[in-house]
């Protein structure tokens, strides 16, 4: 049963057009459908009652008292590139979109970090960065983005290997709380341990707990040299069972992909992109850092000797940026591929110790077999966090899919939990992973997040029906 939430009136949008002006407000008939659902509306399409679009913090903070008095639940959106329904609007009320508010506030050279408001796309704040001759790492597939959505959902992407996800280069937050006050997280320093470290909460939050207005990243020197490597394999096991090796060579790869011939059939078939090799079941893309020629080779050597060495059938090196594009065009396809080969998806975002990759993706063949259920697996298999994609074929009807597909689901979960896995690698829970939440974290720490989310938001305002559950009186018992 939802809160008892505030259906706003006539008196509601006549207030608010005071904050914001006619221009930038939408009344729910006239809100475009894509503003309904995320990349994923499988997990619900929602109309919001009103679309406001903010252009500054002292905005968001008159709203947020506003909603906060009234009892209006409000949902926060960037560009709505999202993969778990969390930018959605379940129980109407406001629909705030901070994309107006994307401003690059600059780069501090002396701290060596970047200040941006959160609607900037992350492939602008990276171009920034690299005009300054610094790098942004963070590389989640979608480059468009918003920054501020990769801050709350902890976005982490093919480079997380070597350098890590969106926290490790947080350095601070200011936000509006659900009461309309301003608040910084932190400040521009390097380390911090002045009380409980509240700013990594709310990194990926999910918008749960507060609205980002302004986000300050570190950055660090760009290597000079990047290749990539395709490395193919005969056997999906063989293939997956390279990348702990690959992990313990004298330096760090990256980035470390794993896909399946199944998915780059699907590419080229409906985006006419080509893989380099096309004569193997299971493939790895492997990116490495250097700053001079000599070094790089060195690694390429390494890395080559290790792949041959666990069973390789080759190792293909793409030398050049534009090689490089056009293996990593084929990877960043991967979704979309799989969305126009399929009736309708259902992804599985768990992540598992790096040992145990080869143990998850040989299970999961296992469950697609047992209940009919295509399934395929792609992603991060240097930092454990395999994507696996359940697809609808034509042949299911609706209740079989979901049936099917619920039953999948369920034993995917158990395997992960079995290896020591997570719920959850970098998509987030939003809607599409909430009513998994409970059973897969335990009650104990379930009821923690749940104190966690009514400590900010006491009246359960801010993207209510994400990431944790609330009764109808906001108790902790739902």
């Amino acid at each position: 049963m939802p809160f008892p939430y505030h259906k706003i009136n006539g008196q509601d949008i006549a207030h608010f057009r005071t904050i914001i002006g006619e221009e930038r407000i939408v009344e729910k008939e006239a809100v475009k459908k894509e503003y309904h659902h995320d990349e994923m509306p499988e997990y619900g399409v929602y109309a919001p009652d009103l679309l406001i679009e903010a252009i500054n913090k002292e905005e968001i903070s008159q709203i947020m008292k506003y909603a906060y008095e009234k009892n209006i639940p409000v949902t926060v959106r960037g560009a709505g590139t999202g993969l778990a329904g969390g930018a959605t609007c379940k129980y109407g009320g406001i629909l705030l979109s901070v994309m107006k508010m994307n401003r690059i506030l600059g780069v501090d050279m002396d701290n060596m970090t970047i200040t941006t408001e959160p609607g900037a796309l992350l492939s602008e704040v990276a171009d920034a960065a690299s005009a300054a001759g610094l790098f942004y790492p963070p590389d989640p597939g979608e480059r468009t983005a918003s920054i501020g959505g990769t801050v709350v959902t902890n976005a982490g992407g093919m480079r997380a290997v070597k350098y890590g996800v969106t926290r490790d280069y947080v350095r601070a937050i200011e936000a509006v709380l659900p009461d309309g006050e301003i608040v910084n997280f932190s400040s521009n320093v390097v380390k911090n341990t002045t009380g409980y470290d509240l700013k990594d909460l709310v990194i990926g939050s999910e918008g749960t707990l507060c609205i980002l207005t302004q986000v300050t990243l570190k950055l660090i020197a760009k290597p000079k040299l990047t290749w990539s490597l395709v490395i193919p394999y005969d056997s999906i096991e063989h293939c997956i069972s390279t990348v702990p090796k690959l992990l313990k060579m004298s330096f760090v790869p990256t980035a470390i992909e794993f896909t399946e011939t199944d998915v780059l059939d699907m590419v080229e078939k409906h985006l006419n992109k080509r893989f380099p090799d096309r004569s193997s079941d299971a493939y790895l893309i492997v990116m490495l850092d250097a700053n001079t020629k000599e070094e790089m080779e060195k690694m390429v050597e390494e890395a080559a000797g290790t792949a041959i060495g666990a069973g390789a059938k080759d190792v293909l090196i793409s030398n050049t940026a534009e090689r490089s594009a056009s293996v990593w065009s084929v990877r960043a396809g991967t979704l979309e591929g799989l969305k126009a080969d399929s009736l309708s998806q259902e992804e599985c975002d768990v992540v598992v110790p790096r040992s145990k990759i080869a143990e998850y993706v040989l299970e999961a063949k296992k469950i697609s077999k047992k209940h009919g259920i295509r399934i395929v697996t792609v992603g991060h298999a240097g930092d454990g966090n395999i994507h696996t994609e359940l697809l609808k074929d034509p042949h299911l009807t609706e209740q079989e899919w979901k049936v099917n597909t619920h039953a999948c689901l369920e034993e995917l979960y158990a395997v992960s939990k079995r290896l020591g896995g997570q719920l959850s690698g970098e998509h987030g829970i939003g809607i599409g992973r909430l009513e998994h939440m409970r059973h897969f974290v335990g009650e104990r720490m379930y009821r923690l997040f749940q104190s966690v989310k009514m400590v900010f938001d006491d009246k359960n305002i801010l993207n209510p029906g994400k990431v944790v559950a609330l009764d109808s009186k906001g108790r902790c018992g739902a």
